[in-house]
């Protein structure tokens, strides 16, 4: 997305978003359309003018007032028009001309000789105890000994009931309900129940630590999807009604315009004046009759926007000058809610021709958890690309079974040994470093290569294949020298998910502070990945979601005078909480 959302802010966390500097203004970012019908009266050319909210209706003149007597053109901002998608490669793609000319480019060649080095040292010690080179290969019977083709079968009813989405906003669409009454309780009580409904089948089928993490992060993922989805289609259905019924509205205006042409009351008189004040401007040099036309109009569609306003709050019929100015109101407002409702990058594609099956699946296959009309997109697909990036994904896959099979499987082993054993609390604490100590490489040497897997393999040969061009799914995160800029950095996905959908949902919304916003979505974070370690060891302890929590006072220590500024030391500190903080979570899940 674009470099907007990357600034400060105070309250941040792993996966929790940092907001734009126009996140104040968040909550007046839309200008409501007011719904309004008009009566004739007993005098002819005048009409009665009725509406909800009257009050809504005079801030919406003031408000045009204001930019005519200014003579600023009004730019809308629509609420989910915070992210900019454009083109881009990720950092360590070949293809960034970025990276291979880095000047650190030779530490990547390292890094990978280093692994293929270790994985051959691996193999020949499990060929000499062995005698074959992958050992007792206990990972590998765990990911493949149990339910694999029920894991299969899981995951697809797990992407195709995302289906029911695109089911209500077509529903939503054609007025069976509305989004912003029980459309959106039907949306969240699905959702709830897609995420504890597959959860409740990992639990059922007690698959192991393997089969449960894919299923809850694909479930997780495609939950935000289909939030995503529905959000921003149901906040376009109402704007879509709003654009529909100015529409009518102009129409009626149009009829009544014809009965207003017969009379020769105020309407005639106010046409004889402009024109006898426009004869007078033809007399004036071309240069000052420019200058004073566009005057004059702004003055006249300011005074009848104020004397519209006046008469609205008094009660008065409109006179026919009052009826233009409403008109022109009513057609800028349709014009600004059309723009709203197109695409960042062609004028064609516009709600509703976006609820289609085919608009729905590929946004789902798409590698993004934020939905927009449109996205960049590449010319054709590189099938040598996404060759190279599969293998890649395979490739790294091997290298992390390995580690976890000589480095991590022992140690865990071990402490479920303690437990059998009868092995009391304190007693499993006394071995507690040393089990942290063990991990420590090994879930770095992990933790390294799932970034890798994932951010740079996996994320670019989907994009590859959906010729998504939007490379940029992390940002150099390790050189970061806070916690609220690795969050930034790390996820950019999730961030963004978090950064739209949460953060600027919870002002526009909820009318919170930009700090409130920022605690509310960072604790969600939290919980969200305390939920993945409930799955994963049956039990709920909240270390993580402590541990997470304890990084708003680093992040409030990092920008301290003191701090400020401490680059070395503030990346430091941080590559220390990411060296040790996988290890100890872990170290804390298998021995207390």
């Amino acid at each position: 997305m674009g470099d907007r959302d990357k600034q400060a802010d105070p309250m941040q966390g792993q996966l929790a978003p940092t907001p734009s500097s126009s996140d104040e203004t968040e909550a007046s970012l839309e200008r409501p359309t007011v719904p309004i019908k008009l009566q004739e009266t007993d005098r002819v050319g005048q009409y009665l003018l009725t509406t909800e909210d009257a009050e809504l209706l005079r801030d919406v003149l003031q408000h045009n007032v204001h930019l005519e007597r200014s003579g600023v053109s009004e730019t809308r901002r629509f609420r989910f028009r915070d992210l900019e998608f454009t083109r881009r490669l990720s950092t360590f793609d070949r293809q960034n001309p970025k990276f291979s000319s880095s000047q650190f480019h030779g530490f990547f060649t390292l890094f990978w000789l280093g692994v293929a080095l270790l994985l051959v040292k691996v193999a020949a010690n499990n060929w000499r105890i062995y005698g074959s080179i992958w050992g007792q290969n206990e990972i590998i019977r765990l990911m493949f000994s149990k339910d694999v083709l029920v894991l299969g079968l899981t995951d697809f009813v797990l992407c195709w009931s995302t289906i029911f989405c695109l089911g209500l906003q077509r529903a939503i669409r054609r007025g069976y309900l509305r989004w912003s009454g029980l459309g959106w309780v039907v949306q969240n009580i699905w959702q709830t129940t897609y995420l504890a409904g597959f959860i409740w089948w990992t639990y059922h089928r007690d698959w192991p630590w393997t089969h449960t993490v894919f299923i809850v992060l694909h479930c997780l993922t495609m939950l935000m999807k289909q939030h995503s989805y529905s959000s921003y289609n149901g906040y376009f259905s109402e704007l879509y009604n709003k654009r529909e019924l100015l529409t009518r509205r102009v129409r009626q205006l149009d009829k009544q315009s014809d009965h207003r042409a017969a009379s020769t009351g105020r309407s005639s008189a106010v046409h004889t004046e402009f024109d006898s004040e426009m004869t007078d401007l033809k007399r004036q040099d071309e240069g000052e009759r420019s200058a004073n036309l566009k005057d004059l109009h702004g003055i006249r569609e300011t005074d009848h926007l104020l004397s519209l306003a006046e008469t609205i709050e008094n009660g008065a019929p409109l006179e026919p000058s009052q009826m233009r100015s409403l008109k022109a109101l009513l057609e800028r407002e349709i014009e600004l809610l059309s723009e709203g409702l197109r695409g960042q990058f062609s004028s064609s594609n516009h709600y509703p021709r976006n609820l289609t099956m085919g608009n729905f699946c590929d946004f789902i296959t798409l590698p993004t958890l934020v939905y927009e009309l449109e996205y960049p997109r590449t010319e054709r697909v590189d099938w040598a690309y996404v060759a190279e990036k599969t293998a890649a994904t395979f490739g790294t896959i091997v290298v992390m079974i390995v580690v976890s099979q000589s480095w991590i499987y022992p140690v865990v082993m071990s402490t479920v040994r303690m437990k059998e054993e009868g092995l009391t609390v304190q007693q499993r604490l006394e071995e507690f470093p040393w089990v942290i100590s063990d991990l420590l490489f090994p879930f770095m040497m992990e933790y390294l290569l799932a970034f890798y897997v994932i951010w740079e393999c996996v994320l670019n040969a989907l994009a590859e294949i959906t010729r998504f061009a939007d490379r940029g799914f992390y940002a150099d995160w390790w050189n970061s020298v806070s916690w609220d800029q690795f969050a930034r950095d790390w996820n950019r996905p999730v961030h963004n998910f978090l950064l739209r959908h949460v953060y600027h949902s919870s002002i526009s919304s909820f009318k919170l502070s930009r700090v409130s916003a920022s605690l509310v979505t960072f604790f969600l974070s939290a919980c969200i990945h305390e939920l993945i370690m409930l799955c994963i060891f049956r039990r709920l302890r909240g270390y993580l979601l402590f541990l997470q929590m304890s990084q708003l006072p680093l992040v409030s220590l990092s920008r301290t005078r003191f701090m400020r500024g401490q680059r070395l030391v503030g990346n430091i500190f941080f590559w220390l909480g990411i060296f040790t903080g996988p290890s100890l979570l872990c170290s804390l899940y298998l021995i207390i």
